[in-house]
């Protein structure tokens, strides 16, 4: 019986993560998180319960025949985007839609049988460069060129019509885009990241171990995306936050769903594989993710320690 094919080693891995609240006034429990990412009937969602519930659905494949977005040069491209979908604790859902490119194109076009065998790989017709295309995909794509933030998109959009959603959310939040190419480190230097910030989308530009399974990098990617969100949501909700008074119920109204729904998903580094943990204090000393995190659930924690005291003085006033 023959194997699976053999194909030259990636040089660049590319993807864009969606993340956002799943439309749910309540999380949704985990009976409901597998049918909701049951994207194929013949493979199973993964679930876990530890250190929070996670969901994971099986992939789904979009062929692709198209131009890849590049800085330099033209280039076509066939083959399969692998995109899944993850639902953390119920409650935040994230698309991710990713593909790898080989070390070498093919010359010619090939029958569409030969690229549904290898799912998540697209293969140039000609020449390429791999940093041309990293810069491509991270710069933005034009007309006419491959758009993996689309096809996560539209995965999210699917998940979200399902009718076992109420649509009824308990806090408005955005939606953030995490767009990123990974191509090999150098041999003999430590994986490497570079992140940038602007509005709601994020470029990540890695530097990784070349025989990585992109599984692993869409899965750190995922990681990254989820608490960068956690850090704008929770960062929006308090921007202008009034001082606490004995009866200011708004105050209440803006910071129980952050307690009650977002505090307790911050875990970096709890699912990610360890040959990628370490990029987490590369992040950690040039933007201080946690650090950030941490002042701002301390001010939560202030307001509501002030609020509590303020009307129990004011309670113990009015009884005098």
């Amino acid at each position: 019986m023959d194997g699976p094919p053999t194909d030259p080693p990636a040089v660049l891995l590319c993807g864009e993560v969606r993340t956002g609240l799943l439309p749910a006034r309540d999380a949704v429990d985990e009976r409901t998180a597998a049918r909701l990412l049951r994207l194929r009937a013949d493979e199973r969602v993964r679930l876990s319960r530890r250190p929070v519930r996670h969901a994971v659905s099986p992939d789904v494949l979009t062929g692709v025949d198209c131009r890849l977005p590049a800085a330099d040069a033209r280039i076509r491209a066939v083959g399969t985007v692998a995109a899944r979908a993850v639902l953390v604790e119920g409650r935040v859902l994230q698309t991710t839609a990713h593909f790898r490119l080989p070390s070498a194109g093919d010359d010619r076009r090939r029958p569409w049988g030969h690229y549904l065998v290898r799912p998540g790989l697209l293969v140039p017709v000609g020449r390429f460069r791999a940093g041309a295309v990293a810069d491509g995909h991270l710069a933005g794509r034009r007309p006419d060129e491959l758009d993996t933030g689309a096809i996560a998109e539209a995965l999210a959009a699917r998940i979200s019509r399902r009718r076992e959603l109420d649509h009824d959310p308990p806090l408005r939040t955005p939606v953030t885009a995490l767009r990123w190419s990974a191509l090999p480190a150098t041999e003999g230097t430590a994986p490497s990241l570079s992140l940038t910030v602007d509005d709601r989308l994020r470029t990540l530009r890695l530097r990784i171990p070349g025989d990585l399974a992109p599984a692993l990098v869409a899965a750190f990617c995922e990681d990254l995306a989820l608490h960068d969100w956690l850090l704008t949501t929770v960062g929006d909700r308090l921007d202008g936050l009034r001082p606490a008074t004995a009866d200011d119920t708004a105050l209440l109204a803006t910071l129980r769903p952050l307690v009650d729904h977002l505090l307790h998903l911050w875990l970096p580094r709890a699912r990610l594989d360890s040959t990628l943990a370490p990029l987490w204090d590369v992040l950690e000393d040039t933007t201080g993710f946690t650090r950030q995190w941490e002042s701002l659930a301390q001010r939560i924690r202030d307001q509501l320690a002030i609020r509590a005291l303020t009307g129990r003085t004011t309670a113990e006033g009015t009884g005098r």
